[in-house]
């Protein structure tokens, strides 16, 4: 077997640092560095978006069972939250499905369709007194627009990770890079009523204005003193 001389040991490994460092600069000067950072921050993003769905996840059941208390006949409208909540936690959200459109697209849309059902139940709450003063019930209220709120920032966030990740991996040389490493543009959220948005209002010119109210009738003229 042979040995390396002391020298020869030296030599070696100076020639592993310096290949080190060249293949460091090599991977820095064609954005590799830059991707991974812009990866990190979606990563990162993406988990401050989950905790504050999660957080409203964890606040749905009480707040339910605080509004049945009172409100027990809206049965269907506490249904379909509760389902909403179902569905919104059964899908299995990693840092992976940013990666992943049609998973990415239906996380968004049981996030909405659960957002939709909490909105239905605070305009149902708006019909029972007693329950909008419980303080238990203003309490949760309380944290759930808290955490809405928070949900708003968290998905800002990483809108515009997802944008500066994205810009990365599109413009040029750091494409080159994007393309043999095998990264590639990352879905992001949307407006949840964009159908509604995209289309636009009716206007009806066939239909005849509406006719102004009647002014009121004017007072009799008092009739002359004898």
């Amino acid at each position: 077997m042979r040995r390396h001389t002391p020298r020869r040991s030296f030599m070696i490994k100076k020639l592993w640092f310096v290949a080190a460092a060249v293949l460091t600069t090599l991977l820095s000067g064609c954005g590799y560095n830059a991707i991974q950072t812009a990866d990190e921050q979606v990563k990162a993003a993406w988990g401050e978006v989950l905790n504050q769905y999660q957080r409203r996840a964890d606040l749905i059941p009480n707040l339910v069972n605080t509004v049945k208390g009172f409100a027990q006949q809206e049965q269907e409208v506490l249904t379909r939250v509760v389902e909403a909540r179902a569905k919104a936690t059964s899908i299995q959200a990693t840092p992976e499905l940013v990666n992943d459109p049609q998973a990415f697209a239906k996380f968004q849309s049981a996030q909405g369709e659960l957002t939709g059902a909490l909105s239905r139940l605070m305009v149902v709450v708006e019909n029972y007194p007693q329950l909008k003063s419980d303080q238990n019930f203003r309490d949760l209220q309380a944290q759930l627009e808290g955490t809405e709120n928070r949900i708003t920032v968290a998905r800002n966030r990483f809108i515009q990770a997802v944008q500066q990740f994205n810009n990365t991996v599109r413009q040029f040389p750091t494409n080159l890079t994007a393309m043999v490493f095998g990264y590639k543009v990352k879905p992001t959220f949307a407006v949840e009523n964009e159908a509604a948005i995209a289309t636009p209002p009716k206007v009806d010119f066939g239909r005849p204005p509406a006719a102004p109210p009647a002014a009121p009738a004017a007072p009799a003229p008092a009739a002359p003193a004898k």
